[in-house]
């Protein structure tokens, strides 16, 4: 196996070899159907260079190398601004699950290869209107039948469903049970008779989220995930690869250096900013947390290394990495005075704070809502008791609507 620091090197020569072509001036003015196609290209470079696919098996079309060797790549990949977005989560939640649940192994091998190599962009059909963080909560409805199944309802903040070819979603086949149990795991295929799709415009003017309406979907019991009614179960190894993924130390947003780089031409009453006690604090503040999430992080991905499953620590990368984002990101915005208000619509999160403090709101919703994420720290990391759940042990269909 490559030794992790001849992977880097190895892998900052070749990122920087493309940066003329994919990197962020290079794609600066393009609509976002035109930065999809440079991003697929950049996809299929990246398959072919071999350094995609970093963990998944080789029998799977994978690099079958550790955790860490992944991120160390994606660490200097996001850095080198390359048009990954709209392959996040594609590479990311639905491939394990592929590996793991799906019956047809050759099928899931083309399935595998085709998202790497960004031909096939996969979506996670989680949330709902009546039940965001609450999962468990979900009334899209998946009724089965001699011909296997029918689904019914609605997804909503569904990340580029309006470019997915297929879809990893949970929905409820049993409305007599409790609602962690009555739910069942399947995959989809998004341009199947009965789904539509809606994108809509966030606040930050991206159009990356929709609206995914079911009408009588029809779905075959080979497209299913794990046991009838197991759903919520397959669901919680998502989120917990999801909460590892869908952040970085930095919540996606411009590092601590970049902050510090700002404020080295700014000053206040002709003082440096540098020098300034409370800008050093909250630069001392944010070093220590984002250094602790790292190790986090860390220790997370040498025990995925040693075969362990993603534990529930990663709601503390995803919780306290993103608040730090949002504060910081103000902070720099609030200290530029006059010059922090000029926002660039399309900004690159990582190298933008208007875009970066814009879209920080979104990333707190995503992958759990703030509030989800604590009851997790307190409940299965402290030890805590559960807050009292009235409908807990009810069957869902006995929950007034």
């Amino acid at each position: 196996m490559i030794a992790l620091d001849e992977w880097q090197e190895r892998a900052r020569q070749w990122l920087a070899s493309l940066e003329v072509e994919f990197g962020r001036d290079a794609r600066a003015g393009l609509s976002q159907d035109e930065d999809l196609a440079v991003g697929r290209r950049y996809m299929a470079a990246k398959y072919a260079a071999g350094f995609s696919g970093i963990t998944i098996p080789t029998e799977f079309g994978g690099q079958g190398l550790t955790p860490l060797h992944k991120v160390v790549f994606d660490t200097l990949e996001a850095a080198a601004a390359m048009p990954m977005g709209y392959f996040g989560v594609s590479t990311a939640m639905p491939l394990p699950l592929l590996i793991r649940y799906c019956q047809d192994k050759a099928w899931a091998r083309e399935r595998v290869v085709a998202a790497l190599k960004g031909e096939e962009i996969w979506c996670q059909l989680f949330s709902e209107p009546a039940a965001g963080s609450d999962l468990a909560g979900l009334r899209t409805r998946a009724e089965q039948g001699d011909a296997g199944w029918t689904i019914n309802g609605q997804k909503l903040w569904t990340t580029f469903a309006q470019y997915a070819d297929y879809g990893i979603m949970i929905a409820r086949s049993d409305p007599a049970v409790p609602k962690h149990k009555g739910l069942t795991f399947f995959w989809v295929d998004m341009k199947a008779p009965g789904v539509t799709v809606r994108p809509f415009r966030l606040a930050n003017g991206d159009i990356q989220c929709n609206e995914v309406f079911f009408d009588d979907v029809a779905v075959a019991d080979s497209q299913r995930f794990g046991e009838v009614g197991a759903g919520f179960r397959v669901a919680m190894e998502t989120l917990m690869i999801e909460r590892y993924a869908a952040s970085d130390a930095d919540g996606f947003g411009p590092s601590l250096a970049a902050f510090i780089e700002l404020m080295r031409g700014l000053d206040l009453g002709g003082r440096p900013l540098l020098k300034d006690g409370r800008v050093r604090s909250a630069i001392a503040r944010n070093h220590a947390l984002r250094t602790g999430l790292d190790a986090i992080r860390r220790r997370a991905m040498l025990a995925m290394e040693a075969g362990m499953e993603p534990g529930p620590e990663g709601a503390l990368n995803k919780l306290f990495s993103v608040r730090s984002r949002q504060k910081l990101s103000e902070l720099a915005l609030d200290l530029q005075g006059a010059a922090g208000l000029s926002y660039t619509e399309g900004g690159y999160t990582k190298a933008d704070w208007g875009s970066s403090w814009m879209g920080a709101p979104t990333m707190r919703q995503a992958g759990g809502a703030d509030e989800m994420l604590l009851n997790t720290i307190a409940e299965k990391i402290l030890g805590l008791p559960q807050d009292h759940r009235p409908d807990k042990g009810v069957p869902f269909n006995a929950i007034p609507a």
